[in-house]
């Protein structure tokens, strides 16, 4: 503990045991000045929901899918083909691995676009819930299905689902693979997507995080 702790997030998405000495100053968020996303997102009607799939950088550290993205891309895939929305799939500036393609007629991959523009742009976020993901989501006030990856992300979406902001379908362990139930996840989508209440208390979170002013407070208190 230094002579000032400064913990990004809040105590509902960040919790500290009671009477920890710290200053919490909510997300970190950064997006370049007037940045918008590619017009053919911005382009799409509007009588249909927009989901964002962002599915983690499939080529972020070395052994195959890191993280298991590739989990992540198959099971939106799975669940959302046949479904009336518009799907954009990101990856982080990468292209997406070999075995999802072609994609399904309803879906568009966009190697980057940039966070808060697309979340702002969005009705729901599916992802595998990383901090950032997580806090980009919130911030714009848009609810989310998480497909946590790992425990981190677990804790992450756990959070969130807590706050009536998300819903989590779990990756499953079976005979040495890792699944997604394509039904839980294409009824949780459906179920977050038309229950006002997620996306009521997403606004209400978002509004939260950013009363704590964020870097620039951050900055005031150093």
């Amino acid at each position: 503990m230094g002579d000032l702790t400064l913990v990004v997030g809040t105590p509902e998405t960040d919790p500290l045991p009671e009477h920890t000495d710290v200053t919490y100053i909510g997300p970190i968020l950064w997006q370049q000045p007037g940045t918008t996303v590619p017009e053919w997102i911005d382009g799409l009607s509007r009588d249909k929901p927009l989901i964002w799939v962002y599915s983690g950088n499939p080529r972020y550290a070395s052994g195959g899918d890191a993280f298991d993205s590739l989990v992540v891309l198959q099971a939106c895939i799975a669940a959302l083909a046949s479904e009336d929305l518009h799907v954009v799939v990101t990856a982080g500036h990468n292209s997406l691995p070999q075995k999802v393609l072609p994609l399904p007629a309803n879906f568009r991959h966009e190697p980057y676009v940039p966070g808060l523009a697309m979340a702002e742009r969005s009705d729901l976020l599916i992802h595998h819930g990383g901090y950032g993901s997580c806090q980009t989501g919130l911030f714009m006030g848009k609810p989310a299905v998480i497909i946590p990856t790992y425990s981190e992300r677990e804790s992450n979406a756990r959070r969130i689902a807590a706050l009536g902001a998300g819903a989590i379908v779990s990756v499953e362990h079976a005979s040495g693979e890792k699944r997604v139930r394509v039904d839980e996840l294409r009824a949780t989508i459906r179920r977050v997507l038309t229950d006002p209440s997620f996306t009521d208390n997403a606004r209400r979170v978002g509004e939260r995080l950013r009363a704590y002013g964020g870097a620039a407070h951050a900055a005031h208190l150093i």
